[in-house]
């Protein structure tokens, strides 16, 4: 099975994901990008626990959207309730990973990262 390469920006930091080791914790769906992102140390707030209850773990899609599952209508319901939300907004806990893929975390919820972050 192959790997999938999962970046976070702004921290510049690019993790590989293996489908074989789903799920990597608890949070959000099993290879999702809030279960690969907080198993590699990428902080992204998630104030319901990853359950698609609320929009704090939004991300930007900024490469490979083709490359996560399809939002529910559910999930854009909720993705519309966060601020600097777009068409290429994501909930982190609902958007599972099938391929390569880069993300934007708004720094209103990145849980103690600064711009300035080295990877």
């Amino acid at each position: 099975m192959p790997k999938y390469r999962v970046t976070f920006q702004p921290m510049g930091k690019t993790v590989e994901a293996d489908p074989a080791a789903y799920p990597y914790g608890d949070h959000g769906l099993p290879g999702s990008l809030l279960d690969i992102a907080l198993a590699f140390g990428v902080p992204i707030e998630h104030a319901c626990g990853g359950v698609g209850a609320c929009a704090t773990c939004h991300v930007i899609v900024t490469a490979g959207e083709e490359n996560l599952s399809p939002p529910s209508e559910e999930e854009l319901d909720q993705v519309e309730l966060a601020p600097e939300s777009s068409p290429d907004s994501r909930l982190a806990c609902l958007a599972v990973v099938r391929g390569d893929v880069t993300v934007r975390i708004p720094g209103w919820n990145r849980n103690a990262v600064s711009e300035n972050a080295s990877p």
